[in-house]
């Protein structure tokens, strides 16, 4: 009797039905957030489903691809990809997001407003490594600039905000000046995963069963 071909995307689907049910229930912050940060600890650990597209790094700056996006917008799933030594200006979000490590490594390195309005580094980075998730909300620290940890290879990374990211009004900061600049990031490409077509697995249960 023949297999079906494996569902590749599975754990993407998985996760995107198990955080509608979470953006559903959870009504308040803090535990939709605790929610959502298991959900996407279980995706990273493995690393076998990320489109082939989703996951191309351009020559001269980072990649923001769209994985998913809740129609009500309550969240979404994006895939960073990072050419080797690319990195973020120092900007915020405006909205709670989660960072898991897929592949590679980056480093976060969180600032706040100083004196004379200038923006300062806060402690030490940290650097995620696969399977790490890490947190930026305006409760806890939104100011944060990214960075490919690794010069010679693209690190991937999985993101989850509480909005449409690649829609929201956010900002730019240069730190010494403390000038502030108005950006929307948008996303890097015009498709997504069709998450929903399971149709070659089932006509392969079903020629398999045929068959027997």
């Amino acid at each position: 009797m023949n297999s079906p071909p494996p569902d590749t995307i599975a754990p993407l689907r998985e996760f995107v039905v198990a955080a509608t049910q979470v953006a559903a229930q959870a009504v308040h912050e803090p535990a939709r957030v605790q929610a959502m940060r298991a959900l996407l600890q279980r995706l990273v650990a493995q690393d076998d489903w990320l489109p082939q597209w989703a996951a191309q790094p351009h020559a001269l700056h980072y990649q923001q691809y769209l994985l998913h996006c809740d129609p009500l917008e309550r969240f979404c799933v994006v895939s960073f990809v990072w050419g080797p030594g690319q990195r973020t200006p120092v900007h915020d979000h405006t909205v709670w997001g989660l960072i898991g490590m897929l592949r590679g490594a980056e480093t976060s390195q969180r600032y706040q407003q100083g004196a004379h309005g200038r923006w300062l580094p806060q402690g030490a980075p940290s650097r995620l490594s696969p399977g790490d998730v890490d947190l930026v909300s305006p409760a806890t620290g939104d100011v944060h600039q990214v960075s490919n940890a690794l010069a010679d290879q693209p690190s991937i990374s999985i993101h989850v905000y509480g909005g449409n990211i690649g829609a929201i009004a956010r900002h730019v900061f240069e730190p010494t000046s403390g000038a502030v600049k108005p950006f929307v990031s948008g996303y890097s490409a015009a498709q997504v995963p069709n998450l929903w077509d399971r149709s070659v697995q089932v006509r392969g249960a079903l020629d398999g069963a045929s068959g027997a």
